[in-house]
């Protein structure tokens, strides 16, 4: 009898815990969530399709009947719709870039039915993120944004938006997953269930509370509509895009200067590093990294006191960073840590910096030699000419790779260039060969290259024979 009870009790905490209804919830939001349309010129005669194919002896009557309609060669106008959400009273409003991108015209509708035109104050490409602003003279009802960190998969949320043009329509699932990425550096995407279709973007992901925790940007479908696999832009990243574009009207992330690679657990063994995490640098252009002392073949372990487990988790630390700010980086060389204090740049302002040349003498006679299943010879001038390399560039070029070998497997090819190897320039062949000796005399089970291709390098980690 007692258990019975217990299992009754318990039924009932869970059935508390499952919400009868999102009526409260939707009535509390709705006020706050609008309906875009955006128009934008084009060309007639340039982007429209024609009806029939090109070349078929009906393509001058069909020509000659959109010209008798007036669809001729002058512009058109175009029309898209998308979802945003109002964040303050003043009239800011959050929507998709893509929901905006190009437009000529941008109309808000409120849920009471009002329309306003809209401005731009800011967009961010990397994060599909656009800022908008309209005039009133009547405070706005908006919602605020929650923290997307403490959203656990199996929570409820709810969607609210246009979907295929239908308007203030509301749709409810769970999280389904969290920290998705999809193709952005920045990318921390919220995956539920809840119905996103076409129309949606820009909507908001609420929770519970009535608070924003995700902007709804993608679905995954094979016909574009929903199948309960959709993703919103996680609040934490948009807040802090939102904030900057407010303020500047543009993003300025940190910057830190370094390319960098995973660590892989042969490379972790290569270098002596005991567990697979942090970031390895691949190469130090000119500056703020170069300007603290961080050198290619550093293992990147901590950044301004947090912890980084692999590339994309401190591409996100540094870009959530302020420009200008001092960071101790805590960096793993020669078998030790290392901090480093380094003064971050602006990203925006050093997108398309060119690596510098790796510094080096003129090698020796060039000869060609097989190690590790790899053809290799010194650079010379001639070859630096065949590769477009920078005269001051040293080491070995790859002139064949055996397909059986573990090179070739790790994608090493013809005219790939390693330039140091265990984390030290090569000059000619009797310094890979050393290095070789050198780690089978540590004990090594393999061997770090650094491996250049049309100026990328990117570090490859090599088995040793015997």
């Amino acid at each position: 009898m007692a258990l019975s009870m217990a299992l009754v009790i318990a039924q009932a905490i869970v059935a508390q815990a499952r919400p009868d209804s999102f009526a409260d919830l939707a009535e509390k939001i709705s006020p706050s969530v609008v309906n875009i349309t955006t128009s934008t010129v084009v060309a007639s005669g340039t982007n429209q399709s024609p009806i029939v194919p090109e070349g078929s002896p009906f393509e001058d009557f069909f020509r000659e009947f959109r010209d008798r309609n007036g669809e001729g060669d002058r512009p058109r106008r175009t029309s898209a719709l998308g979802s945003g959400f109002v964040i303050s009273e003043d009239g800011y409003v959050v929507t998709n870039n893509h929901v905006i991108e190009s437009a000529d015209e941008i109309i808000i509708e409120f849920f009471s039915g009002e329309e306003l035109k809209a401005t731009i104050i800011g967009t961010d490409p990397k994060t599909d993120i656009a800022l908008l602003k309209v005039e009133t003279d009547e405070p706005l009802p908006f919602v605020s944004f929650g923290d997307s960190d403490t959203a656990r998969v199996g929570d409820w949320v709810v969607a609210m938006g246009n979907p295929l043009g239908q308007g203030f329509s509301v749709s409810a699932g769970i999280v389904s997953a969290r920290n998705r990425a999809l193709s952005g550096t920045y990318d921390d995407y919220i995956q539920t269930d809840a119905a996103i279709n076409r129309g949606n973007s820009g909507g908001p992901l609420f929770n519970l509370d009535g608070d924003v925790i995700g902007v709804n940007t993608a679905i995954l479908s094979p016909n574009g509509g929903s199948i309960g696999i959709g993703f919103s832009m996680a609040s934490n990243v948009v807040t802090r895009v939102v904030d900057q574009l407010q303020e500047f009207g543009e993003t300025r992330r940190g910057w830190l200067g370094v390319r960098i690679q995973d660590v892989t657990s042969d490379v972790a063994e290569a270098i002596g590093l005991e567990n697979v995490t942090g970031a390895l640098v691949t190469d130090v252009p000119a500056g703020p990294a170069e300007e603290a002392g961080m050198l290619a073949g550093d293992v990147i372990l901590s950044f301004d006191g947090k912890d980084v487990a692999d590339t994309r988790e401190l591409v996100r630390q540094v870009g959530n960073s302020e420009v200008g700010k001092t960071v101790r980086v805590v960096v793993f060389r020669d078998g030790k840590t290392q901090t480093l204090k380094v003064t971050l740049g602006r990203r925006e302002s050093a997108e398309g910096v060119v690596p510098a040349a790796q510094p080096g003498g003129e090698p020796a006679e060039p000869q060609e030699k097989v190690i590790l299943g790899l053809t290799l010879s010194p650079l010379d001038n001639n070859l630096r000419d065949q590769l477009g390399l920078d005269s001051a560039t040293a080491g070995l070029v790859v002139h064949d790779v055996d397909t059986l070998s573990e090179a070739y497997e790790k994608g090493m090819r013809a005219g790939d260039v390693i330039t140091e190897a265990g984390q030290q320039k090569l000059q000619g062949l009797p310094d890979l060969e050393d290095r070789i000796e050198d780690a089978k005399e540590a004990g090594r089970k393999s061997i770090l290259l650094l491996v250049r291709r049309a100026g990328e390098p990117r570090f490859v980690a090599l088995s040793l024979d015997g």
